[in-house]
Parts: C-alpha cells; sequence; structure tokens
C-alpha cells in the first residue's frame, strides 16, 4: 500500500492513541469474540516466498493458511463467475472482505450509482458465507463540506444484508459528530487506518462493536512493536466486549504481509488462547528478515 508511505520512520509517534470514550462495544464477559486476521493480496508476485515451490494455485494455499482476506482486486473489477471460482477454492470458516468497486466510489462518488451498487451486490452475493464485511473507501478529496449528504444518503440505501464500514481519508469528517451518529445510526463501522504517514486518521472511534482495522506496515523492525500495541489493545476491546476484528496486514513492499501477519497471529493465540492457524513462515525467512 502506498498511501501514507514515507522514507523513514524516523521521528514518528507510533503510541496508538486512547480508545474514544464514545466508541460502541457489545457486552462484557461473553468470551472471545471471533477475529479474522489476512493480507491484502494473494498474488505470487506480492508475496514472493510466501508459496511452496510447485503451488499450483495462490488463492486454494492462501485459505489454506489464513482465515481472510482484504479483497482490493473487485475494485477495479469483477464478474459474477469470478467471484464464484474465488469461494469454491477456499473452505468454510475463510472470509472475503471485499473493497467497493470504484465506479461508485471514486467514479461516480456516491451519486446516482443505484444501478452500480446493485450489480455490485448481486455479485458479492456470490460469495455466500465466505462474505465478510464490504468497506467503502473514499478519495481525499471526498471532503465533507460538500458531500455529508451524499454520504447520508448512500448509507441510508445501502442493502442491509451487506455489513458495511466506511474509511475516509479527510479530516474534516471528523469533526461532526453527525457523522458518527450516521455511522452508528446504521451500524456502520468506522475503518481505523493505522499507517506511518497518516497518524491523523488513527481515530480509535468504534461506531459499531465490530472493528475493521487496516495496518500498514513500513517494512522496518519497528512494524513488530506496532502490532505488539495492538494485541494489547484487542485484548482490551475483549475486556469492553468487542464483538468481531477484522485485522488486515499491507506493507509497502507487500511481499513480507504474510511474515508480519503470521507474528501477530501467534501473539494473539500465545495471549488470549486463540486457536488460530499459525502460518507456515518456512519460505519466507529463506528471504526475507524475520
Amino acid at each position: 500500500m502506498q498511501f501514507g508511505k514515507i522514507d523513514s520512520v524516523e521521528g514518528i509517534d507510533f503510541v496508538l492513541p486512547p480508545d474514544d470514550p464514545q466508541s460502541i462495544f457489545g457486552i462484557k464477559g461473553k468470551g472471545l469474540p471471533p477475529i479474522y486476521i489476512g493480507c491484502a493480496k494473494w498474488g505470487r508476485k506480492d508475496l514472493k516466498g510466501f508459496y511452496p515451490r510447485g503451488t499450483k494455485d495462490e488463492l486454494t494455499y492462501y485459505s489454506s493458511q489464513f482465515n481472510s482476506i482484504e479483497l482490493n482486486a473487485v475494485f477495479y473489477n469483477y464478474s459474477k463467475d469470478q467471484v464464484e471460482k474465488w469461494r469454491e477454492k477456499t473452505p468454510q470458516g475463510f472470509k472475503f472482505f471485499p473493497k467497493v468497486n470504484q465506479r461508485i466510489s471514486h467514479w461516480g462518488r456516491l451519486k446516482d450509482v443505484s444501478n452500480e451498487v446493485t450489480e455490485y451486490c448481486d455479485a458479492m452475493s456470490l460469495f455466500e458465507d465466505r462474505l465478510g464485511m464490504v468497506f467503502l473507501q473514499l478519495i481525499e478529496n471526498f471532503r465533507h463540506e460538500k458531500n455529508f449528504e451524499r454520504l447520508n444518503d448512500f448509507i441510508s440505501q445501502w442493502p442491509k444484508a451487506f455489513p458495511l464500514a466506511v474509511e475516509v481519508r479527510s479530516m474534516d469528517w471528523f469533526a461532526d459528530p453527525a457523522y458518527y451518529e450516521l455511522l452508528e445510526q446504521h451500524q456502520v463501522s468506522h475503518v481505523i487506518t493505522d499507517t506511518a504517514g497518516r497518524r491523523d486518521l488513527l481515530h480509535m472511534r468504534l461506531t459499531s462493536p465490530k472493528a475493521f482495522v487496516r495496518y500498514v506496515g513500513a517494512n522496518d523492525p519497528s512494524d513488530y512493536a506496532r502490532l505488539d500495541d495492538w494485541v494489547m489493545r484487542i485484548g482490551d476491546w475483549i475486556e469492553k466486549g468487542i464483538e468481531e476484528v477484522y485485522f488486515f496486514v499491507h506493507q509497502n513492499i507487500e511481499l513480507e504481509s504474510p511474515l508480519l501477519t503470521a507474528y501477530f497471529i501467534e501473539q494473539l493465540n500465545t495471549k488470549f488462547g486463540y486457536q488460530l492457524k499459525l502460518p507456515n513462515r518456512d519460505g519466507q525467512r529463506q528471504g526475507n528478515r524475520v
């Protein structure tokens, strides 16, 4: 991921801000919530060294190692046939978290896109039980002043059968209580983006008890300490009653993403008693720093 990319992490404060006091949680004491952890891509080129020699299908192998994927491919293009093929390649329990297509979010800017939304949701429905939460990413120049009503209309009309999360990249949204009220009213999750070059977007405001986190490493040793902090924060969320956690690991150079993700899973298993599958890291260790 290039968003928030910087040349050096020197001088950056990576301390996680405290939870926003108005964050929404579920009922305390219900035990460990489901947690879905994955990368943003499964392509062999992006995750060089992750796949064993002789792997014939990347998605089939990837889904045997992780329980989810942040599906960015459908932002650019998709088809019903492709969705069905992806579903058939993955085991029960695996989840796709698809990004809303660019015709809706970037080209149409949420205006007069009802036909596009219908077409998109019809395709995503073919994931069936493999569908996690859809997320809408809004470009940085999609600013609050001119677009609040547009976002309000879009969310109000969004098909409720498809759980939704929203990621904004312009700080002016955070200043308006009505923005949070809109998300809370429709039980839309507020995507938390943790990236080195945009610490201002690390808002820590949960508008539903389902947390959607996009973590972007900087291909730096500090990436692991940052993940340790997230492990502790998720522990806090568990005590507060978080219902589900979706956590996706990116890197500026994506080939190290499986290593970071495996490390994160290992820490969660150790500290909280999760029994998430620990991905195979042998190939990554041969070519990359652990």
